[in-house]
């Protein structure tokens, strides 16, 4: 089997991380679900990955669960963030500018160069366009930066001149990333359902939404400060689908 937590992760959060799939991991094995010793790490191929017929599980974004991800895979339950202003297990994009960009509004920038992650992305793309269209405006994405990370550095370095972070990676950029100090916090879109685990183990999905949820209960107070983990919600595949699209 395979399974990976790809969405969050950085250098600073692996024994974290590590230490969560070992709780999920032993809460798996007492109920007879096998599972892998090691999350998976290559993040190279992550569609191929959630489309994997031993997907035992992995956490994917909003907006290809809902496109090429639907049907196809059976939602395990969402993660909840506790991102301020969100309902449990939801979240929303952080639009950042320079913090010395004499704008002050989102409507000001109209016409601006977005940096984004990729077309993939709910929070980096697809949300931050459908916000801006709602609000009558324009954003030319012309950056693509393959991470939120970089986008935020390409605004901090003026190569774009606005970009829509992931609030969770927000956060956690906040903690670890040098540099931000040179952009600030502009809007933010409207809070959707967060990022779900997946699975393609349709018969398992009851069991590995316990299991989940008994990790994460489980986590000692500094790895779940670390991850951000507060619980699991179940937010049903139906609210995502509703969620609106280019």
């Amino acid at each position: 089997m395979f399974a990976s937590l790809p969405m969050y992760e950085r250098n600073e959060t692996l024994a974290a991380h590590d230490a969560f799939w070992g709780l999920l991991r032993e809460a798996m094995l007492r109920r007879g679900v096998d599972a892998p010793p090691a999350l998976a790490r290559d993040g190279t191929a992550l569609t191929k990955d959630w489309l994997r017929p031993d997907l035992l599980m992995s956490q994917t974004c909003g907006y290809p669960f809902r496109t090429v991800l639907r049907e196809r895979v059976t939602l395990i339950g969402t993660p909840d963030y506790g991102v301020a202003d969100c309902p449990p297990g939801c979240y929303r994009s952080i639009f950042v500018c320079r913090a010395d960009d004499k704008r002050s509004s989102f409507a000001e920038f109209d016409g601006a160069a977005l940096a984004y992650n990729d077309e993939g992305s709910q929070s980096g793309y697809v949300g931050p366009l459908v916000h801006a269209r709602e609000k009558g405006i324009r954003l030319n994405p012309s950056h693509r930066t393959g991470t939120h990370r970089l986008s935020a550095l390409a605004v901090a370095s003026g190569k774009a001149e606005i970009a829509a972070i992931d609030a969770v990676t927000w956060s956690i950029l906040q903690r670890w990333e040098p540099g931000l100090d040179l952009v600030r916090q502009l809007d933010t879109t409207a809070p959707t359902p967060g990022l779900p685990y997946i699975t393609a183990r349709k018969e398992l999905a009851s069991v590995l939404f316990e299991t989940v949820g008994e990790a994460i209960a489980s986590l000692s107070e500094p790895h779940k400060g670390m991850l951000l983990l507060r619980g699991l919600v179940w937010i049903p595949a139906e609210t995502y689908f509703a969620v609106p699209s280019l």
